[in-house]
């Protein structure tokens, strides 16, 4: 018997992304206002917004996540009209950060009350074995098992590749997920790093981002440092890094007296999604640890 193609409703960029790579994304019916990739998804109607100004410097984006924790506010809403009218019979959402997208419990609530109810499926990555299994258990809803494994092995061997050509010994890495305050990637970006031929100095596979100070980092001693931030492209990157070098703060001047090439990497592509481009954003890793920029990377200093 065939499985039935389900109608789709994306409510984090993850999901869209990896729906896109198993040749599904002629299902998405609503994806979240945070999904720009593959490009090809731009027409499809957006389901989530957020109060947040990303326009903002990020001292004070964390400011308005901070006040509307405080005040009981919700960082991701879901258009719940625009849910109803995509009709959708499965959603993706997550419960990892509920300032990344919609976390599941909310979305279980709104979709109770649709009718028929559609099935939620959260994705659980917190490290890259993890982001494997999301994609199966993908593919399995889709009935796209094969196209699922298929991507994986295609993974798992640039991954492979990735090793066999990692510099030696190891250099240390530190990588910036957040300037002000400071947060250093954790999740599976410390595997990304490892795979690419770095050892993470700033966190374990796995590990939940926690605020950090400039003074703790510089008793890292990185011999890299990679300023991946969340949600940021390249360009946003490197204006938040100048931004930051450039104040009168403490914490400014010891991240201006580290003895370490720094280089800016599309965050918001390559570290922040439990997606097949982490993958990607290994590589990318690889190429700032053997000196060589290309899209997506710039040296900064």
């Amino acid at each position: 018997m065939q499985t039935p193609t389900p109608r789709i409703a994306s409510l984090l960029p993850a999901g869209t992304e990896i729906v896109a790579a198993l040749g599904a994304e002629h299902l998405l019916v609503g994806i979240s206002h945070e999904c720009d990739y593959p490009p090809s998804v731009a027409h499809i109607p957006r389901l989530t917004g957020s109060p947040i100004d990303s326009s903002r410097s990020s001292a004070a984006i964390d400011a308005q996540v901070r006040s509307l924790h405080a005040s009981g506010g919700t960082v991701i809403t879901v258009d719940g009209t625009a849910l109803r009218h995509a009709r959708p019979d499965l959603i993706l959402t997550q419960g990892l950060c509920e300032v990344c997208a919609v976390v599941e419990g909310d979305v279980r609530t709104l979709a109770q009350v649709l009718s028929p109810a559609p099935s939620v499926l959260p994705l659980t990555a917190r490290n890259l074995p993890g982001i494997f299994t999301d994609i199966e258990t993908i593919g399995a809803a889709l009935g796209r098992e094969a196209e699922a494994g298929a991507l994986n092995a295609s993974l798992e061997q640039r991954l492979r590749a990735l090793s066999a050509r990692a510099p030696r010994p190891a250099p240390r890495v530190m990588v910036v997920e957040w300037l002000e305050p400071l947060y250093l990637a954790g999740h599976w970006v410390p595997e990304m790093v490892a795979w690419a031929g770095g050892n993470d100095v700033g966190a374990a596979p796995g590990d939940h981002s926690h605020p950090r100070r400039w003074q703790e980092a510089a008793t890292l001693a990185p011999d890299m440092i990679v300023v991946a931030l969340c949600g940021f492209g390249l360009e946003r990157a490197v204006a938040e890094w100048k931004q930051f070098l450039t104040g009168g703060s403490a914490e400014a001047a010891i991240a201006r007296g580290l003895d370490a090439p720094v280089w800016a990497l599309d965050g918001n592509a390559y570290t922040s999604r439990p997606g097949p481009r982490a993958v990607d954003g290994a590589e990318l890793i690889q190429r700032a640890l053997l000196g060589s920029g290309t899209p997506g990377l710039r040296r900064l200093g």
